[in-house]
């Protein structure tokens, strides 16, 4: 497994929360960029958007855990 998806599987609920907020506004941030001409964004962007659905199917899971 990747190292990042060790880092998060190790978060509890809130802080995978706060990570998930984090990187929605990074996202925001580096396709802002990206749109601006900025084209050093784009690797930055595809680890970002991977890293969000990472801690998003984690929260999910533990979701169906407690259901």
């Amino acid at each position: 497994m990747s190292e990042q998806l060790e880092k998060y599987r190790s978060m509890n609920p809130s802080e995978l929360e706060t990570q998930q907020r984090e990187l929605a506004e990074q996202i925001f941030r580096l396709r802002f960029q990206l749109s601006s001409g900025q084209t050093e964004g784009l690797k930055k962007l595809r680890e970002a958007r991977k890293d969000l659905a990472r801690v998003k199917t984690l929260l999910r899971e533990a979701e169906l855990r407690k259901a």
